[in-house]
């Protein structure tokens, strides 16, 4: 019987690389693909079959699903849009091509992959597609709108995916983490200085107050491991009834409930606040 192989995406540290390596232990043929060839290199250097993709150049996302389906023969059983990163910042002080920018990391690659492994899982007749969104998907927070927005944007074109998928053997998840230990807010914080000029914004001092949270590298209160979002990913993609979605942490499970609970003008102070 044929191992089961799966396609990975921002697998050079956090969520990607405890993924890759879980699923590994677990018999799967991993792609564990990064945006940057030196990470690639690493992770060759490990063992690992680790094809470079980077969501903002389409060629190479072409690339590396033809890489992944000529080492299993055409075949490829799930995937997993993980890639991203955040630029904090006030929404009217945000580049718009740095939004741009965003969407093509987080939410256009995402789109182009999954709409090019699609015909591959209906030729063989079955596929699991798994999206890491993030609480900030349906609950938005200040200071994110970069990625909330992208965020927001991946949640809307899951859930009609899911929908358009029933029946096909073509299983369809959100994954839907809180903070979780990575190098997200180190390279969040990095996006900071390089897009917002704050001291020259019309609200600098509102920065000056907040910039030790933004991109802050601080552990965050309820933060939980890479560990506890590839426990639901082996779910998704192993169970024979996946979930449409999968809460990863306190505070998401907090922000489903209070956003169902609370009306908007008292989750906006809550969340303002927070």
């Amino acid at each position: 019987m044929a191992k089961r192989s799966i396609l990975i995406t921002g697998c050079s540290s956090g969520i990607g690389l405890d993924a890759a390596k879980t699923l590994r232990a677990r018999g799967w043929t991993v792609f564990a693909s990064c945006r940057k060839e030196e990470d690639c290199q690493r992770l060759r250097a490990e063992g690992f079959l680790a094809p470079l993709l980077d969501y903002e150049d389409e060629d190479t996302i072409q690339a590396a699903l033809a890489e992944a389906l000529e080492a299993t023969g055409g075949t490829l059983d799930a995937i997993f849009n993980n890639g991203a990163y955040a630029i904090p910042g006030l929404v009217e002080d945000l580049p718009t091509p740095d939004l741009r920018r965003i969407f093509e990391a987080n939410f256009f690659g995402w789109h182009t992959l999954t709409r090019a492994v699609i015909p591959v899982m209906r030729a063989q007749g079955h596929g699991r597609i798994v999206q890491n969104s993030s609480v900030l998907g349906f609950a938005a927070a200040p200071w994110r709108g970069a990625y909330n927005a992208t965020k927001f944007a991946v949640e809307g074109l899951t859930d009609t995916l899911r929908m358009e998928m029933a029946g096909s053997g073509i299983h369809v998840s959100l994954i839907e983490p809180g903070p979780i230990t990575s190098a997200f807010r180190k390279n969040a914080r990095r996006e900071f200085e390089a897009t917002i000029d704050w001291q020259a914004t019309a609200r600098a001092s509102d920065y000056e107050k907040a910039i030790t949270r933004l991109g802050s590298t601080d552990r965050a209160r309820f933060e939980l491991p890479p560990s506890a979002v590839t426990a639901k990913l082996i779910h998704a993609i192993e169970s024979p009834r996946p979930h449409p979605r999968y809460y990863v942490t306190v505070p998401t499970h907090l922000g489903g409930l209070l956003k169902r609970a609370l009306p908007t003008r008292a989750l906006d102070r809550l969340l303002r606040n927070s």
